[in-house]
């Protein structure tokens, strides 16, 4: 699975069609007041995005069988949008299988802890990162005026909520910088990273661009999980 590019830029959020903002509204109330009376979440310190993490998500163990899982399928990452340098995102990527027992108990836990339909989920991507790899500045929402949103649009529409877990810790480097807010998270194993790509107000947020800042040493592993506002295929 691809993912957008920050060629989603902050006037093309403001001037592009909006595309299921009542769903978006909808959604992120529910799953806000969720998290928000949940005793484990953190809310990163901003009014300009919805932010939340959770320490320990994952154990020590289930990082390992997660990060076997992404060694089997990685592949070398692409991005929705054509025409960017190889430079753009130089990570390894893969969607890990479905089907398979513990993948199924570990977004069953996702979904649970926001509060989502698991059909709304798009399956579960790994990412791994070397020395010098990267992912530079992007959104996740999706850009209305592109040219993949009329495939995107019959097949969930729009992106609701990510969910991203580290699966180690970074000997240095790796961090996930929002680069509009000038928040950076560095990379704990078992840590998951929850954010509203979508305004309280249903539309794409463009303080939510982030990037996955370069690996210095050693090596990254996450797991990301996007939802849609329906049903996605």
């Amino acid at each position: 699975m691809t993912t957008p590019s920050a060629s989603n830029s902050a006037t093309g959020a403001a001037t592009a069609p909006l595309a299921d903002q009542s769903a978006l509204i909808r959604v992120g109330k529910r799953v806000r007041a969720r998290l928000a009376a949940d005793p484990g979440a953190y809310r990163v310190p901003t009014d300009e995005a919805e932010i939340f993490a959770f320490g320990n998500f994952l154990s020590p163990d289930e990082c390992r069988v997660m990060m076997a899982a992404i060694d089997a399928v990685a592949r070398p990452s692409t991005v929705y949008d054509v025409g960017h340098t190889e430079n753009y995102r130089t990570s390894y990527s893969g969607d890990v299988d479905p089907a398979d027992p513990f993948v199924r108990m570990i977004e069953r836990r996702i979904d649970d802890l926001l509060g989502m339909e698991p059909e709304l989920g798009e399956t579960l991507q790994g990412q791994r990162y070397l020395p010098g790899q990267e992912f530079k500045a992007h959104y996740d929402w999706l850009w209305t005026l592109a040219e993949y949103w009329p495939r995107e649009k019959t097949r969930g529409g729009q992106r609701s909520w990510t969910a991203m877990v580290y699966l180690n810790a970074v000997e240095e480097g790796g961090a996930t910088e929002f680069t509009e807010l000038g928040i950076s998270i560095a990379p704990q194993a078992g840590a998951l990273l929850v954010w509203n790509n979508a305004t309280p107000e249903g539309a794409p947020n463009p303080q939510t661009m982030h990037s996955a800042q370069p690996v210095i040493c050693g090596s990254k592993y996450v797991m990301t999980k996007w939802y849609r506002t329906r049903k996605w295929y």
